[in-house]
């Protein structure tokens, strides 16, 4: 009984740790793979937010140039939009 005792703590007990360390590796592996496309996807995102707000930005610089150079005609051409919208 000893005998069977210590040959399965001196053989399967690092046999054990083996299997289990290869399983964490593999695990770890797996979870910077993912942490990689996570980052990927994070990164292109924001590059589309940032180009999206390059573009909303110009359009307001339009806008603001609009506003002053034309002043109240801006506000005429606004309302007379409205109105062709609601027909």
């Amino acid at each position: 009984m000893n005998t069977v005792m210590v040959l399965l703590i001196v053989v399967g007990l690092p046999i054990a740790f083996g299997i289990g360390y290869a399983a964490f590796e593999r695990w770890l592996k797996h979870k910077e793979a993912m942490a990689d496309v996570i980052s990927a996807k994070t990164a292109e995102k924001a590059a589309q937010y940032a180009a999206h707000t390059e573009r909303l930005e110009q359009r307001v610089r339009v806008l603001e140039r609009i506003v002053t150079d034309r002043g109240i005609d801006v506000a005429e051409e606004i309302e007379q939009l409205r109105d062709q919208s609601m027909n």
